[in-house]
């Protein structure tokens, strides 16, 4: 990745993590899950309106790292108006861009800042833990998640 793009990168997590976009409670939420990493100490509450199989609204409250605030934030924007099949399918596709780099084409928006987080493994839980959450919500489990009991 070019110097240029990785601090484009750089930049557009830090906006998130400091303006986090859809971070509130949500009114009238019909699905929710929380999230937990205990090796880094990221904590995230996802809120879901769902109609049907679909994500009418989206929102998040919590606490973390940049990484976990700017997954969380950027994760609200890309499922509204999603389908339960579709963010199954954009989970798939972020988790292997996180764990391997590779996104085999895919254009995923602004979730491609998520690209080089591979390379650190520590922090490959913090980028994925709002995706974990967000799946528990969507498959009306409503349950803690943890990194620590999943396989990132």
């Amino acid at each position: 990745m070019s110097d240029d793009l990785t601090e484009l990168y750089q930049q557009v997590i830090l906006d998130h993590s400091r303006s986090p976009r859809n971070f509130r409670k949500l009114d009238g939420a019909n699905r929710t899950a929380q999230g937990h990493n205990p090796l880094c100490g990221d904590n995230v509450s996802l809120y879901l309106l769902m109609d049907g199989d679909v994500v009418k609204d989206v929102s998040f409250q919590g606490s973390g790292c940049a990484i976990s605030k700017a997954s969380a934030s950027i994760l609200t924007e890309a499922i509204k108006g999603k389908s339960k099949s579709d963010v199954k399918a954009l989970f798939d596709k972020v988790h292997e861009m996180v764990t391997t780099g590779r996104n085999n084409g895919a254009d995923l928006g602004k979730l491609a800042v998520f690209a080089g987080v591979h390379k650190f493994p520590a922090r490959v839980k913090c980028a994925i833990l709002p995706w974990h959450a967000a799946m528990s919500a969507v498959e009306g489990k409503n349950e803690t998640v943890s990194t620590e009991s999943e396989d990132t």
